[in-house]
């Protein structure tokens, strides 16, 4: 009998050790800057915060995950507002929602 998993472990994304700082050098680079740079710090200190309280990295992965998933759509979104596309027919669900109360 072997004391070795049948499965493989789930490996959860880790980013490379220097991804933080480079995350924050492109969001310092960007025009966004003046909200994204605050915003990150305050979201990456939080999950410091809790990585230092459960011991575990996954909230500071997280915020890099994030983070480096809006700076790649970010150039889509960009293109889309520039294109002028008419989204006047948009429902606001919230705004149905308080109609039915």
């Amino acid at each position: 009998m072997s004391a070795q998993p049948d499965h493989a472990p789930f490996t959860p994304y880790a980013p490379a050790p220097g991804a933080p700082a480079e995350l924050l050098a492109q969001l310092r680079a960007d025009p966004r800057a003046d909200t994204w740079v605050p915003a990150f710090e305050r979201e990456w200190a939080a999950a410091l915060e809790e990585s230092r309280r459960t011991f575990s990295l996954s909230a500071l992965y997280t915020v890099v995950r994030d983070w480096q998933g809006r700076l790649a759509s970010a150039p889509a979104v960009d293109a889309f507002v520039a294109s002028g596309y008419d989204d006047s027919d948009f429902i606001d669900m919230a705004e149905l929602r308080g109609r039915r109360r």
